[in-house]
């Protein structure tokens, strides 16, 4: 194998790549100079990489060095990288990051930072948080991130999430606003805010948006229960997808959600973000043995060795290897499987 090329095309198509893929992927980012291809890749790498966490540990030290206070595609790549493989000697320069707007932007960052311990994941995300004139997908992802660390971050950002949600922040926006009252029942244990600002889409044509959250609410939110129930027969896939996920957490019968939900499950999905295939696997494998007839076709998905095609490169990895988590939750959900 010459130069990091095959490395990186290799690891982006095979589920079950050769581990020394990513060791020349590793060489590629510390050794070889810039490599922009081998390093998307290693900051989706996990725990593939995990073996070389003290490499790439020190690679970091070198790249700050260079860098300075600047922010430096190199130094985030790095510092992921070894969040990615539970190693939280990444934590100095995710601070630094995120006091200089390098952190997180996308979903692909908050995927690798969800799994930071909440006490030092709020702890960063506050420093994001404080940040004026941020981007909305920069306050998506922070907002989002708050909410996984629950309870631990309830005493710093209860008032700041309440403000947002009800948008007397000035640079709040409504899509923002629902993120945050989930965000703030999540951390403070109040439902209030989250049923008022997401109930409010069930009849307001965002229903998609607000849906997700008020099956995050369950019974809580039974009230909106008909409702929902009339959106499964919408013409929006993904509306049809969280409406039927909605009634069934809502109301706990799951015969009018499973045939909507199977309907979406296609064997052959390449990825397109358009279509809320993951998210029909995912909710089949929590409503569970109801669901027991979609188990043969998941086993068949779960077999594939190709990658997800569609997404882009610097994704692909996580959202395969999310595909794959989900086939296989959804199956131990569903008949036990892999127990």
């Amino acid at each position: 194998m010459t130069g990091p090329g095959p490395a990186v095309r290799a690891v982006l198509r095979q589920r079950r790549p050769d581990p020394a893929c990513w060791d020349a992927v590793v060489d590629a980012v510390c050794t070889e100079g810039p490599s922009y291809g081998a390093e998307q890749v290693l900051v989706q790498a996990g725990a593939a990489v995990a073996r070389h966490a003290d490499r790439i540990a020190r690679d970091l030290r070198r790249q700050q060095g260079l860098f300075g206070t600047a922010v430096g595609h190199g130094v985030a790549a790095r510092a992921l990288a070894l969040v990615g493989a539970g190693d939280l000697r990444a934590l100095p320069a995710l601070h630094r990051l995120a006091e200089r707007g390098g952190l997180p932007y996308m979903r692909r960052e908050a995927r690798i930072m969800a799994a930071l311990p909440p006490a030092e994941l709020t702890a960063v995300m506050l420093t994001k948080l404080r940040r004026d004139g941020d981007g909305h997908h920069g306050k998506t992802t922070t907002l989002d991130l708050l909410a996984l660390c629950g309870a631990a971050a309830a005493p710093a950002t209860a008032g700041r999430l309440a403000a947002y949600a009800t948008t007397r922040d000035p640079v709040a926006r409504r899509p923002r606003a629902r993120r945050a009252a989930w965000a703030h029942w999540k951390v403070t244990g109040d439902p209030t805010l989250a049923l008022d600002v997401c109930g409010a889409t069930v009849g307001a044509g965002t229903a998609s948006h607000g849906l997700p959250f008020l099956a995050d609410l369950g019974p809580l939110a039974a009230v909106h229960a008909e409702a929902v129930r009339r959106l499964m027969e919408s013409p929006g896939a993904w509306t049809r997808t969280y409406a039927a996920y909605a009634y069934w957490r809502i109301t706990g019968d799951p015969e009018p959600a499973v045939p909507v939900l199977l309907a979406e499950v296609d064997p052959d999905w390449d990825g397109d973000p358009a279509l809320p295939v993951r998210e029909a696997v995912r909710i089949l494998g929590e409503i569970g043995a109801p669901a027991v007839s979609v188990a043969p076709l998941l086993r068949r998905i779960l077999a594939q060795e190709e990658r997800l095609g569609r997404p882009w490169d610097g994704v692909r990895i996580l959202a395969d290897q999310a595909y794959v988590r989900t086939l296989t939750e959804a199956l131990e959900g569903i008949d036990g499987w892999g127990k």
